[in-house]
C-alpha cells in the first residue's frame, strides 16, 4: 500500500493474491492461454501506485477519458482490487466482473454515456460500469438493503440505459434502441455486451435475424466459455473452433501487433484484411456475417490499447458489427480462476483465500439433487434437465451418478421444456430444474406443449419465493399465479426438506404435469427419511386443530403460521394450523370444514397476493358459498426490491406479528383476556 509520504509501495493487489507476475515493466510474459496457444502480453510494473490513486479520481466517465493508457492499465488493477475486497463483504457476481474490467474501461474511454447507450446482457457483469459512472463511493452497498442493485437498474442511474437480470435480452433491446434512434434522426451509439452463453438463448437469434435492418449497432461478444457452468452445445464448439485455429490465431496475433504498435485506421484495415483471409481457413462464411453483421476478432479482451483502438474504429462504422473478445472469467483472483463455478456468484468470502463460511445444513437445492438421484437409482426412466444452471439447481451433484441421464441445454428455457415434453412422449420422466423466475420464459411451452398433452413433466422451481439480495429480476413470486390457471397441472410447495422429497416422489407417480416450488437456501432442518412416500394429491395436512381461527400456510410460511398461532393462543383464541401443501388443487373439503365453524381464515404464502394461494382459497369458499372473513398474507402487487429476507418480510407484512394485527379486528374478544 502507499507509504503515506507520497512514495510508491507494493501493489496491494498482490496482497490479496491478484494474479500479477513478478516481472518488471516492459518485460513480456505468458498470462493465460487462448485456445491452445499462450497469449503474450506486456506485463504491469512490479511497483505500482496505491489502490486509490486513479480510481478515486473517477467521478464520471468523463474522468476515464483524462487518463493515459498506462494510467488506464493501472486503473484496471485498482478496479480489480476494489471488486475483490468489496464483493468479499457483500457477496455477488465477482467472476464475471473480473473478466470485463478492460472491456468496460475501453467502452467508457471511447463512448459517451448516457448519450451513448450500453446494454449489458443479464447485467450481472455491470459492477465495473457502476464504479466508472459515479457510484464508486456507494460500492460497498451493492446488494445490501437500500444500496446499489446487483444488476443494471434504470432508476438507479442515467447511465443504466436498460435494466436486466435474465439472459438473451441485450441484442433485442439494443436493436430496439438503434431503430428508435434511426427513426428519430439521432446519431448516438448503441453498444450491446453479451456473453457467449447468451448465444445459446433463442431470443438472441431472433434479434440477429433482424439486426441487419439497422444502420449502426455494435455487439461485443464477451467470450469466456462460461455461463455459470462450462458452456455447452454447438455454439460453444463453434466459438472454440475460431479461437483455437492455429493459423487464424497466428494471423490475428500479427495483426494485433500492428495495431498495438502503430494504432490508427491503417493498421486496423490491415488487421481486417488478415482476418478476412483467416476466415476462409476456419470455414466458409462466419455465422455472424451470414446474419448481416461485420465480424471482427477474436481479440484479446484484456489488452486495453488494442481494445481502445478497435472501439475507435468500430465507432466510425455505419453498419452493424460484432466484436469477438476473448476474456478470462475471474481474471486476477486465483481462487476465482480455480473455482469458476463457485465464483460466478456467491456470498461473502475471505479476500485472501477465497474461502466462504461453512454452509452447515444442506440447502433445498442439495436435497432436491440427492432425492432425484435416489429416484433415478430405482427408475431408469428418470432424467434431469437444466438450462445452464447445474450449480444453482445442484444438478451437478446428480450428474456424476447418472451422467447419461443428465442434460444441460444451455440458457434456453423454452427449449428445455419442449425437450422434456419430447422425452415424456417416449416414456421418460423428465425432471426439469429451472428457477421460478426463469420458468416464466417458457410459459407457452408449459401450457401448450406439456399441459395440453397431459405429459408427465416435473417442473422443479428453485428460488420459489423471495430471492432476497438478487432483487426483483430473481424473486420467484409469480409462479403460482402463472401456473394455477393451467389445466392438468398440479402445483406443490413443501414445508421442509423431507416434504420436498415426498413431493418429488408424488410427482413421479402422477400421470400428468407437476410443479414443485421451493425456496433458496436452507430449510428448517428436517431429517429426510430413507424412503419417500406419495402424498394424496390436493390433500392438506392439519398440523393442529382449532375452532376460532384457521391458518392455511403454504411452504416456507408454515413456520410463520405456527408463530402466529402462538400469538393468537396467548390472547385466548383456539387456532388450527394447516400445511396446505398444494397451491393447485387446494383442499376444498378442508377449507369448507374450517370455513363453516371458524370466525376467521388466514392464508400465508411467499408469493404475490394477486392470483396466489390466498386467491385460490377465496375462490374455493365462493364456490362452496361459505361466507367468512379471510386475511391474506403475501407480497403486494408491486416489484419487491433487493434486501434481507427478514427486513423485507417485516416491511411488507409477511410476519406473524403483522398477520396478528390484520386478524385482530375480525376476532371476538376471547373470554378472560
Amino acid at each position: 500500500m502507499g507509504t503515506g509520504d507520497g512514495s510508491r509501495g507494493y501493489s496491494p493487489c498482490r496482497r490479496i493474491r491478484l494474479c500479477q507476475p513478478l516481472l518488471v515493466a516492459g518485460e513480456v510474459g505468458t498470462l493465460e492461454r487462448w485456445g491452445t496457444r499462450p497469449i503474450k502480453m506486456r506485463l504491469l510494473p512490479l511497483w505500482v501506485p496505491s489502490m486509490s490513486e486513479y480510481l478515486s479520481r473517477i467521478k464520471s466517465p468523463a474522468d476515464v477519458k483524462k487518463l493515459s493508457i498506462p494510467e488506464l492499465v493501472q486503473l484496471a488493477e485498482e478496479i480489480r482490487e476494489r471488486l475483490i475486497l468489496g464483493v468479499a463483504k457483500t457477496g455477488g457476481h465477482i467472476g464475471p466482473n473480473l473478466g470485463v474490467v478492460e472491456l468496460t474501461i475501453a467502452m467508457h474511454y471511447v463512448f459517451d454515456t448516457p448519450r451513448d447507450s450500453f446494454v449489458f446482457d443479464v447485467s450481472h457483469q455491470s459492477y465495473v460500469h457502476k464504479l466508472l459512472t459515479g457510484r464508486e463511493s456507494r460500492f460497498e452497498t451493492i446488494r445490501q438493503p437500500d444500496g446499489l442493485n446487483g444488476f443494471m437498474l434504470r432508476t438507479e442511474s442515467e447511465h443504466d440505459s436498460f435494466g436486466a437480470g435474465h439472459a438473451g435480452t441485450a441484442l433485442s433491446a439494443a436493436l430496439g434502441m438503434a431503430v428508435a434512434r434511426d427513426m428519430s434522426g439521432g446519431d448516438e451509439h448503441i453498444v450491446a455486451l453479451a456473453g457467449d452463453a447468451a448465444f445459446t438463448n433463442g431470443i438472441s437469434y431472433e434479434a440477429l435475424n433482424n439486426i441487419a435492418s439497422t444502420k449502426r449497432l455494435i455487439i461485443v461478444l464477451n467470450d469466456n466459455e462460461w455461463s455459470i457452468d462450462k458452456n455447452v452445445g454447438a455454439i460453444a464448439e463453434y466459438l472454440h473452433k475460431i479461437v483455437t485455429n492455429p493459423m487464424y490465431v497466428n494471423i490475428h496475433d500479427r495483426a494485433a501487433g500492428l495495431v498495438e504498435k502503430f494504432g490508427g485506421k491503417a493498421a486496423l484495415h490491415i488487421a481486417r484484411k488478415a482476418e478476412e483471409a483467416a476466415k476462409g481457413i476456419v470455414g466458409r462464411g462466419m455465422i455472424f456475417e451470414e446474419f448481416g453483421l461485420y465480424y471482427y476478432g477474436p481479440v484479446d479482451g484484456h489488452n486495453l490499447p488494442m481494445l481502445i483502438e478497435t472501439f475507435k474504429f468500430l465507432k466510425r462504422q455505419n453498419r452493424p458489427v460484432v466484436l469477438h473478445a476473448v476474456t478470462q472469467k475471474g481474471r486476477g483472483f486465483q481462487p476465482a480462476l480455480e473455482k469458476q463455478k463457485k465464483f460466478h456468484g456467491l456470498g461473502p468470502y475471505d479476500p485472501e483465500t477465497g474461502e466462504t463460511k461453512p454452509a452447515g445444513q444442506k440447502t433445498y437445492s442439495e436435497i432436491f439433487a440427492e432425492s432425484l438421484t435416489k429416484l433415478a437409482d430405482s427408475n431408469d426412466k428418470v432424467v434431469a434437465i437444466t438450462a445452464a444452471m447445474p450449480n444453482g439447481t445442484a444438478l451437478d451433484l446428480f450428474r456424476p451418478h447418472h451422467p447419461k441421464r443428465y442434460f444441460d441445454v444451455g440458457i434456453a428455457e423454452e427449449h428445455a421444456v419442449l425437450f422434456a415434453a419430447g422425452m415424456a412422449t417416449k416414456g421418460y420422466r423428465p425432471f426439469c430444474a429451472i428457477y421460478s423466475t426463469f420458468l416464466q420464459r417458457a410459459f407457452d411451452q408449459v401450457l401448450h406443449d406439456v399441459a395440453l398433452q397431459n405429459l408427465p413433466v416435473v417442473f422443479c422451481m428453485d428460488r420459489g419465493g423471495l430471492s432476497s439480495d438478487d432483487g426483483p429480476t430473481h424473486h420467484g413470486l409469480f409462479d403460482i399465479s402463472y401456473l394455477r390457471g393451467v389445466p392438468n397441472l398440479i402445483h406443490m410447495d413443501p414445508k421442509d426438506e423431507d416434504e420436498l422429497q415426498d413431493m418429488m416422489f408424488t410427482a413421479l407417480q402422477h400421470a400428468g404435469p407437476s410443479a414443485i416450488r421451493y425456496p433458496r437456501g436452507t430449510g428448517p432442518g428436517a431429517m429426510v427419511k430413507q424412503q419417500p412416500v406419495a402424498l394424496e394429491i390436493g390433500k392438506a395436512e392439519v398440523l393442529q386443530d382449532g375452532r376460532d381461527v384457521a391458518v392455511f400456510a403454504l411452504g416456507a410460511m408454515v413456520a410463520e403460521a405456527e408463530r402466529l398461532a402462538k400469538l393468537l393462543e396467548a390472547e385466548g383464541h383456539s387456532v388450527a394450523v394447516i400445511n396446505a401443501r398444494f397451491a393447485k388443487p387446494v383442499d376444498a373439503e378442508c377449507i369448507a370444514r374450517y370455513g363453516r365453524h371458524c370466525e376467521l381464515i388466514v392464508t400465508m404464502e411467499d408469493h404475490v397476493l394477486a392470483g396466489g394461494f390466498g386467491s385460490a382459497v377465496l375462490e374455493s369458499l365462493n364456490v362452496q358459498e361459505i361466507d367468512i372473513p379471510v386475511v391474506r398474507v403475501g407480497w403486494p402487487d408491486q416489484f419487491i426490491e433487493h434486501g434481507k429476507m427478514e427486513s423485507l418480510r417485516a416491511k411488507y407484512g409477511l410476519t406473524a406479528e403483522a398477520a396478528m394485527e390484520s386478524a385482530r379486528p375480525h376476532l371476538k374478544r376471547a373470554v378472560g383476556v
